[in-house]
């Protein structure tokens, strides 16, 4: 009489035949098309945009709460920007609209401030670049540049410091490469109205008057 199996041999087979399927359906495959064939494409699918920014959400509330200022446009009758930052497509953060940064700070002395949510030195500068921008008025225009790609965060902490100035989103860098400012934060970018880079300071600035003076002697504007 032939030999029949016991159950706990079928059932061992059962496992074998389950384990064996399970490694052909991880195994990778080269025309396996989710797999990632590059670094880039990795970084995509990981939630990171091409321009550094975490991918785009509804900040509505975010923008609200923060209460920015509205970006910048160029001076009237200025001409299109040929400086570093020409062409240079950003963020705003009020509205979340692209802004080509070049032509929106044209024509004007412009006050460049790059910052981070998570910097220190920047938290304590920041209150001090909103008393200038009012003091200042239309003579210079002060602009902040986020530079870490969590665009909410940075909204929140604006909020938090009750500094309502126009800023941009780049979490790409962008703005930094253009004007070749160091990988350190705070740093503060002086431009005349031609768009040329007069000074990167970065050095925080500890109180209005030290704003104030620096814009005298690299933009010769005296507010």
């Amino acid at each position: 009489r032939a030999l029949r199996p016991s159950s706990a041999a079928r059932w061992s087979l059962a496992a074998l035949v389950v384990v064996i399927a399970l490694i052909v359906a991880i195994w990778p495959r080269d025309d396996d098309a989710s797999t990632p064939g590059s670094f880039a494409e990795y970084r995509d699918r990981a939630g990171t945009t091409a321009t550094g920014d975490a991918p785009e959400v509804d900040l509505g509330a975010e923008r609200a709460a923060a209460g920015l200022a509205e970006c910048p446009g160029p001076a009237t009758g200025a001409a299109e920007s040929t400086g570093p930052l020409a062409g240079l497509r950003v963020t705003c953060l009020a509205d979340g609209a692209p802004v080509d940064l070049g032509n929106a700070v044209a024509g004007r002395p412009v006050l460049l401030n790059l910052w981070a949510h998570w910097c220190a030195p920047c938290a304590e500068e920041l209150p001090f670049l909103q008393q200038y921008a009012e003091r200042a008025g239309d003579a210079v225009t002060v602009l902040t540049v986020h530079e870490d790609p969590q665009q909410g965060s940075a909204l929140a902490r604006l909020a938090d410091y009750g500094v309502r100035l126009p800023g941009v989103q780049d979490g790409g860098k962008s703005v930094a490469a253009a004007v070749g400012a160091p990988a350190v934060l705070p740093v503060s970018v002086l431009m005349d109205p031609s768009g040329a880079v007069a000074a990167v300071l970065t050095q925080p600035f500890r109180s209005v008057e030290e704003i104030a003076e620096a814009v005298r002697t690299r933009l010769g504007v005296t507010t």
